[in-house]
């Protein structure tokens, strides 16, 4: 008796180890519910159902109770038919009363019948092509759950929730294309960008070690030039950093002076201004912002550097801000070669410098637009861009903020 009841014991305990799930837990297995589909139909079957029912009740308690009572007892209003005492009741009326009303139950019950099933029948189509929208929409979800982002639903007819809602899926997934494109471009791209100074460092240091008759001057020519591709490499780490940072949307909010932002970012660059001889004019107003003091600086920077770099010798670089209702908006616009109005908003991208698309010859890491696009939307603003038609750009960075005032007068 006692081995029986550890049996026993050790069967349930069997059962529930195989009823649970991975975590320690049991798994609740949830009974399969009808489609909903299925579901709208029953739904119309059963209101047709329940008012042809209703309503045949209330005709037979009206026909029965009501229309057909016979108060054969009463004299006739004329006063021309028999007294009262000599009219008797006949079976023969409760009969036929008795057996209208069961044809008009038979009658009416077929009728309700026939009407079920053709609300069922048209419930069933209906329903199948309501719903047929979210059926395309599990299987493009289904296809971009598998790494297919090109199905689109396309959806025609009217305008209603379940159209919105495909158009919303629809514009989801165009999204979602674009940036895991742009995703796939950056990860190319960056390591193209971060294997070519290390693969340059390694040739000079092989070449110089190859060399046994090199001397201590020609060694020190070739740590020089693998110091400077090394501070390449940093500076291209440094801005993929900042572009992370400015990405995340994790910003420290602090009471900016862009005005001051934006002297520190000329005064920064003045050496490379003078240098090359340009022709520098500024418009600036005392404005705060909320946002971050370190990526806004470095934004500001980006953009600065831009017009230097990209413009002619002895160009022309205008700076200027304005007061919006809710922000600042900063506008710099410098000389330079002509910009292809087509190519402009692509300079956006990650290591796309202003000679196109990939890698060019020239300075740049090709990473300073692609953090200020980040940092302004990450600060719920934007960043315009424009080719002059006398050439060089125009960049125009806007950062709102409810707390955005303009300082006073000093």
């Amino acid at each position: 008796m006692i081995r029986r009841e550890v049996v026993a014991g050790d069967g349930r305990r069997a059962a529930e180890r195989a009823t649970a799930a991975p975590g320690g837990r049991k798994r609740s297995r949830r009974p399969k519910r009808l489609s909903i589909r299925t579901r709208l139909t029953l739904t119309y079957s059963g209101l047709v159902m329940a008012a042809g029912a209703a309503l045949i009740a209330v005709v037979y308690i009206y026909t029965r109770y009501v229309a057909l009572q016979i108060n054969i007892n009463a004299p006739t209003k004329d006063g021309t038919g028999p007294p009262a005492a000599q009219t008797t009741a006949t079976p023969q009326v409760d009969t036929n009363l008795f057996e209208l009303l069961s044809s008009i139950m038979h009658s009416a019950v077929g009728v309700l019948a026939l009407l079920v099933v053709l609300s069922g029948t048209v419930g069933w189509v209906l329903a199948g092509r309501m719903l047929r929208p979210l059926s395309s929409m599990n299987t493009a979800a289904n296809l971009a759950a598998s790494g297919d982002l090109s199905q689109r639903l396309a959806l025609v007819g009217p305008h209603d929730e379940i159209h919105d809602l495909a158009d919303t899926f629809d514009h989801m997934l165009t999204s979602l294309e674009r940036s895991f494109s742009a995703q796939r471009r950056f990860a190319a791209n960056a390591s193209h960008e971060l294997r070519t100074p290390l693969a340059t460092t390694q040739t000079m240091i092989e070449v110089a070690l190859s060399d046994p008759s090199a001397s201590a001057e020609d060694l020190r020519r070739v740590l020089g030039r693998v110091l400077e591709a090394n501070c390449s490499h940093r500076e291209t780490i440094d801005a993929l950093l900042d572009l992370a940072d400015a990405q995340s949307g994790r910003l420290a909010r602090e009471d900016v002076d862009m005005e001051a932002t934006v002297r520190d970012a000329l005064g920064l660059l003045a050496p490379q201004i003078a240098e090359r001889g340009l022709r520098l004019s500024t418009h600036l107003l005392p404005a705060r912002v909320p946002g971050d003091p370190v990526l806004l600086r470095q934004g500001v920077t980006n953009l600065l550097r831009n017009a230097v770099r990209y413009n002619n010798d002895g160009g022309r670089i205008t700076v200027g801000m304005a007061h919006l209702a809710d922000g600042v908006r900063l506008t710099i616009r410098n000389d330079g070669a002509q910009v292809p109005p087509e190519s402009v908003e692509s300079l956006r991208e990650p290591f796309v410098r202003g000679e196109g698309r990939g890698r060019t010859r020239g300075s740049g890491h090709g990473l300073g637009l692609a953090i200020v696009t980040a940092l302004a939307t990450a600060h719920g603003g934007q960043l315009s861009l424009s080719a002059n038609p006398t050439g060089g750009m125009t960049a125009i960075l806007e950062i709102p903020g409810e707390e955005a005032r303009a300082e006073p007068q000093r």
